[in-house]
């Protein structure tokens, strides 16, 4: 199984896939789902990750799944946390 390393930030596909295509802008978006313009705002800028409750409404106004928005926020941990977080020392449990 191959590792993600070069997850896209949520924000960048929100930024790419969507209010690009859709020539929506973060604030309009923002009015639309009924969230601050700031939410918006910081989460395309790479700023903020989606919670559980950007991604229903993410969900909601785009027709996608809140587990696709909290899928593509979960590659993105787990990208950053390979590159900066060094397990190498810990030993593994033997099976039992």
């Amino acid at each position: 199984m191959t590792r993600l390393t070069d997850a896209s930030h949520p924000g960048e596909v929100l930024a790419e896939l969507y209010l690009g295509p859709l020539d929506l802008s973060a604030i309009a978006l923002a009015r639309r789902i009924h969230v601050p313009r700031t939410r918006i705002e910081r989460l395309v800028a790479g700023h903020t990750g989606v919670s559980a409750d950007t991604a229903m409404r993410l969900a909601r106004v785009f027709g996608t799944t809140p587990e696709y928005w909290m899928n593509l926020q979960r590659a993105w941990d787990l990208a950053q946390a390979r590159q900066s977080v060094d397990v190498s020392d810990i030993e593994p449990l033997a099976a039992a």
